[in-house]
């Protein structure tokens, strides 16, 4: 009897020694050795063209006739990551009344971000918010919209009519994305004081025209193997979004406000 207890003493003794050596083994053997630091692949365009010049003299006289050398930029403070610039003409006829015209660029470019993403990704989701409050201007009627091709990476043009008290304004604004850079355009017209109400068509064909030529001057601002900084080493996309052209354009792209400036 002493000689069973004592054996099966010590086997209970062996299995509870192994079974912790087990558990501690497999504990250790969980244990990771590191981590590999998180990578975003890096945005295609690192700066962007001066906004006030991404449009040919021709382009801004067949837009804006009575101002085309009266291009106002907007305030920046990160010129290599946002910009605008505005022209306004009033084609005064006198008593046969004005044809006034207003023309907005704006330039939004994302850098490449471990926290963000992509800058192509998150100028894509940029694009799209741009074309919905386009469609979504308070007051707009006959909204259509119209998706391009040949123009950047994608393109929609959005157009529809603002009754203002100055009168009746064809609105077209046009949306593109060139990689990791977002342009937008806003341009609009009317026919003041009893004059003609200008041609939505042409207005329209004008305004792709130009957001093209846009497009190509953002190329063409950055060489084939430039890169932008895969670590969102300038403006962050989240200050962008707040101080986004689109709303500063909002503003200043009010027809009325516009209007009764250069009546």
């Amino acid at each position: 009897m002493l000689i069973t207890a004592a054996c099966s003493s010590g086997s209970g003794d062996a299995k509870s020694k192994g079974g912790s050596g087990a558990q501690h083994s497999a504990s250790g053997s969980t244990q990771p050795s590191g981590s590999a630091s998180p990578t975003v692949q890096a945005a295609a365009y690192s700066k962007l063209p001066d906004p006030c010049a991404v449009l040919s003299k021709n382009t801004l006289s067949d837009l804006v006739p009575k101002g085309a050398s009266s291009g106002k930029k907007g305030g920046s403070d990160d010129p290599s990551s946002r910009g605008s610039c505005s022209w306004s003409s009033l084609d005064n006829n006198g008593v046969k009344g004005s044809q006034f015209r207003w023309l907005n660029v704006s330039l939004l470019r994302f850098d490449s971000d471990t926290a963000r993403g992509a800058g192509d990704t998150q100028a894509h989701t940029y694009f799209g918010q741009q074309v919905k409050d386009a469609e979504a201007v308070d007051g707009a009627k006959n909204t259509k919209l119209i998706p391009l091709s040949g123009t950047g990476t994608e393109a929609t043009a959005v157009r529809y009519d603002l009754n203002k008290k100055e009168g009746l304004f064809k609105q077209q604004t046009v949306v593109a994305r060139v990689e990791n850079v977002v342009v937008t355009l806003d341009y609009n017209g009317a026919g003041l004081a009893g004059e003609k109400t200008p041609d939505a068509d042409e207005l329209t064909k004008a305004a792709e025209k130009a957001i093209k030529e846009a497009v190509g001057a953002v190329s063409s601002a950055n060489d084939t193997s430039s890169s932008g900084s895969g670590t969102g080493s300038s403006a962050s996309p989240s200050k962008q979004a707040s101080k986004s052209p689109s709303k500063s354009a909002s503003s200043s792209a009010s027809p009325s406000k516009s209007a009764t400036k250069q009546s």
